[in-house]
């Protein structure tokens, strides 16, 4: 196995970098395990944790990943698919590739929904003022 792994990935306009190495298990998300975050954000970053777990059987890697720009879910999200896309690749199994891709493809494959832009002359996206002329 190689000794430091960089793999980015990517939500919204949230951008994580992650580097993965030998360790016993540590993750760090902008420097803070992330077993402080609240509840639903901890199990965001868990589900690649548990079917790592289960496909290698052991979980001995320091993970530590750096996100900026982008908001708090956004930041989250694309923290995920960089520490799946980082396992993958520093392990380099196939069985944990497949397991993630049965569980969510989005794990592997950044979600490339972007927020529609302004149109002109206009205050929003989609839906136009209403004009009453009476």
């Amino acid at each position: 196995m190689e000794k430091n792994v960089i793999i980015s990935g990517k939500r919204k306009r949230a951008i994580a970098k992650a580097l993965i190495k030998e360790g016993t298990g540590k993750i760090l998300i902008n420097k803070i395990p992330y077993e402080n975050f609240d509840f639903f954000r901890k199990l965001v970053i868990q589900e690649p944790i548990e079917i790592s777990k289960e496909v290698l059987g052991n979980f001995n890697f320091d993970i530590n990943i750096n996100v900026r720009g982008g908001g708090k879910e956004s930041q989250i999200s694309a923290a995920k698919v960089a520490l799946s896309r980082a396992l993958v690749k520093f392990t380099k199994s196939e069985d944990l590739k497949k397991a993630f891709a049965r569980y969510d493809k989005n794990f592997l494959v950044a979600d490339t929904r972007r927020k529609e832009t302004y149109k002109p002359g206009d205050s929003k996206a989609r839906k136009k003022r209403q004009k009453s002329f009476r």
